[in-house]
């Protein structure tokens, strides 16, 4: 039996055996005539494949759409979505075989012409490298892909609020800004885990918050204890919402870089913030308080110890015990020459 219809699908699908290997598949159309044509193809395509070794031919777009159905659980999908549109003008038509080194680098001087950062550049090649990556190693839809190259970026942002610019932005947020502010240096969480709180995700008399696996950036559930801040937080937002913690005029909050938050931050007198930097600051002000990597990692949901230790530098303390270790021979040699232990006054000038 090569064509067929079954009793669960409207379609037409095939079933043929190439060298002792089934193939059984939809056509995924109701026309029995495109249906046979496409029967003749894939049965020529898996003939040439298993006798002579020949690969069939796949579009760019064909990847795309294969990918986005196997990736559907990514939470940068939008993200996703907006770096795949970019390469429609470039990629679309072509077949995988011809996105070889040289098309890439051409893709990337076109990216950098328009004034895209080497960073946004990389987030796009990464995409495409995942995809050619699935083409190779699960579809077999190639023997091998270009060793795409990625961008020298910046160092990392670590943009911290100080107290007087904390102070001063806390006086200018409207309440429901100010609450999720404070809400979000309290636990470290990311802003979408703020926006998305809900009651039935937190304990207030074992005083924690679970994110569930399907809003992590990890797909991970991540437990957060509730210090005093974000209990007092959530004290002032009860009854305002049966679902959602934080709302504005009874609505989910969809978005916190509103022209609400820029004026106020305008207002402030603060220049180069972003949301995400109240997480830095989280990071930061632990770091210096002596808090251990390990910890503060599960404290902010980090995926890796790795990804802590960029905030590492900021937190000297616990190393001052062992910076003291030297040798009685060196600190004899010192006082005998006529140095002396100073205090941090007297460096000072006190």
């Amino acid at each position: 039996m090569s064509l067929y219809r079954r009793t669960d699908s409207p379609y037409w699908w095939v079933d043929f055996t190439i060298n002792g290997q089934r193939v059984q598949r939809s056509t995924e159309t109701t026309d029995r005539r495109n249906a046979k044509q496409l029967l003749a193809t894939w049965q020529a395509e898996a003939w040439r494949r298993e006798y002579l070794g020949v690969r069939p031919d796949h579009k760019w777009e064909d990847a795309v759409l294969r990918w986005l159905q196997e990736t559907d659980y990514r939470t940068s999908r939008a993200t996703d979505l907006s770096h795949l549109r970019w390469f429609d003008p470039h990629l679309s038509g072509r077949d995988l075989r011809s996105i070889d080194l040289q098309r890439i680098e051409h893709l990337k001087q076109i990216a950098k012409r328009s004034g895209v950062t080497n960073s946004t550049i990389n987030r796009r090649m990464s995409i495409v490298r995942a995809i050619l990556r699935k083409a190779v190693n699960e579809w077999e839809w190639l023997e091998r892909m270009p060793a795409i190259r990625m961008l020298r970026e910046p160092l990392g942002r670590d943009r911290v609020l100080t107290d007087s610019e904390l102070a001063h932005l806390c006086n200018e947020l409207p309440d429901h800004l100010r609450a999720m502010l404070l809400f979000s240096l309290a636990t470290g969480a990311r802003q979408s885990n703020v926006k998305l709180a809900r009651w039935s995700h937190i304990d207030l008399e074992r005083r924690t918050w679970v994110i569930p696996a399907a809003e992590a950036k990890a797909r991970k559930p991540i437990g957060i204890p509730l210090n005093s801040v974000a209990m007092d937080v959530l004290g002032r937002q009860q009854g305002q919402h049966s679902e959602f913690v934080f709302t504005y005029r009874g609505q989910p909050i969809r978005q916190v870089n509103t022209k609400a938050w820029r004026a106020a931050v305008k207002r402030a007198g603060i220049e180069n913030l972003r949301w995400h930097d109240l997480r830095h600051t989280f990071a930061s002000w632990h770091a210096r308080n002596g808090t251990p990597m390990h910890v503060l990692q599960q404290l902010g949901g980090w995926n890796s110890v790795e990804m802590v230790k960029r905030y590492t530098h900021l937190s000297v303390e616990h190393l001052r015990e062992h910076a003291d270790r030297l040798p009685d021979r060196v600190v004899a040699l010192t006082r005998a020459a006529g140095y002396e232990s100073v205090t941090p006054k007297q460096i000072h000038g006190g």
